[in-house]
């Protein structure tokens, strides 16, 4: 996606932390609206996006160790759609009890959850995708879950470069440009197509316009 001059496709106008699912079968928010789920590996960035994203500061806690995320994190935002940070994955110091944990919670809520409007899967533009991510989007994949891919830390690389690694990813995954956005936490890049992209899948949900 290029970037869209104008006004914010999505301002908040509220956000409200509800609290986090730890295990498959464990607590959840009880709510009727449609929910976006944010997956991606433990380094890839999520929680700068997550901040830049909501334009808060502290969202979701940047920490400098991957992996500390251990629950799905529940976000009602402007009392129309949730937003849902899963866990991090694929991070080696992680236990393999840790990850045995995880796999099933993350499945679950994927599953499970009735008003699933979208899943935003982060990569990291400068790696080519790991097994673990493209276990996520096979999975993905075979549930039908309209799926935006997000390649963050575009800032890392030039212009020229940035564009054909998105190219170059969105070949070797068979992905349209409209569902893939270079993503720079630091900059801003590709804030507002994320959220444009956003209320186009709250939309063909049927939820309302945020």
């Amino acid at each position: 996606m290029t970037s869209i001059p104008g006004p914010d496709p999505l301002v908040i106008r509220s956000l409200e932390f509800l609290g986090g699912m730890a295990s498959a079968d464990g607590w959840r928010p009880e709510t009727d609206l449609p929910e976006i789920a944010f997956a991606g590996r433990s380094n890839v960035g999520k929680s700068s996006l997550l901040n830049r994203l909501v334009r808060r500061k502290a969202i979701a806690r940047v920490s400098r160790t991957p992996g500390r995320t251990r629950e799905i994190n529940f976000f009602k935002v402007n009392e129309q759609f949730i937003l849902a940070d899963l866990p991090g994955y694929g991070y080696a110091r992680v236990s393999k009890a840790r990850k045995a944990d995880w796999r099933p919670l993350i499945e679950d809520y994927l599953r499970k959850t009735p008003r699933l409007a979208g899943v935003v899967q982060l990569l990291d533009i400068r790696r080519e995708p790991s097994e673990d991510d493209m276990t996520m989007l096979d999975f993905l994949a075979e549930l039908e879950v309209p799926t935006i891919v997000v390649l963050t830390k575009s800032d890392k690389l030039s212009r020229i470069a940035a564009a054909e690694r998105a190219e170059a990813i969105m070949r070797g995954l068979a992905l349209e440009r409209d569902q893939t956005i270079p993503f720079s936490s630091f900059t801003g890049e590709g804030r507002d197509d994320l959220a444009l992209a956003l209320t186009g899948l709250l939309e063909a949900e049927g939820g309302e316009t945020v």
